[in-house]
């Protein structure tokens, strides 16, 4: 698995656990160590992972709201924890990072492939509907050049 993806997948595992009881409980930092231990003992770089965690935290009530205009047929906690999940990522990865680093279009088959992974049957089909649909608004607002 390639290191970037691995990083994807433990952020992803990370972010699950921290939402999956709350929010609360053990803090980031614990679980994303321990997950470290678990998934990537020989990850070299583990900045990447921080970098996604603590990026999508410190931007969580703005991704939040994206989604749930993105995709408002789906309430926010009705969402599975996984595809939420994935999708704070990909729209993390989509709106705040820099694109020379991370390709728009890198960040939504990422996004996907974590979703086929971790999630159901649909989560790759759903991802890619609400993360379209924001990378479409994106280019909506860019001006042509």
């Amino acid at each position: 698995m390639a290191s970037r993806h691995l990083s994807r997948s433990i952020a992803l595992q990370s972010l699950f656990e921290w939402d999956f009881y709350g929010q609360e409980g053990e803090t980031i930092e614990k679980v994303v160590k321990k997950n470290f231990k678990e998934f990537g003992p020989g990850l070299e770089n583990q900045d990447f992972v921080w970098q996604l965690v603590r990026g999508v935290i410190d931007h969580l009530p703005q991704i939040d709201k994206i989604i749930v205009q993105s995709a408002p047929e789906w309430p926010l906690e009705q969402i599975t924890a996984v595809d939420r999940n994935v999708l704070r990522i990909g729209l993390f990865e989509l709106l705040y990072t820099k694109k020379e680093e991370v390709p728009p279009k890198v960040a939504i088959n990422e996004a996907i492939e974590l979703a086929k992974s971790f999630g159901g049957e649909s989560s790759g089909r759903f991802v890619n509907g609400v993360l379209g649909t924001v990378y479409q608004q994106i280019q909506d607002l860019t001006p042509s050049e």
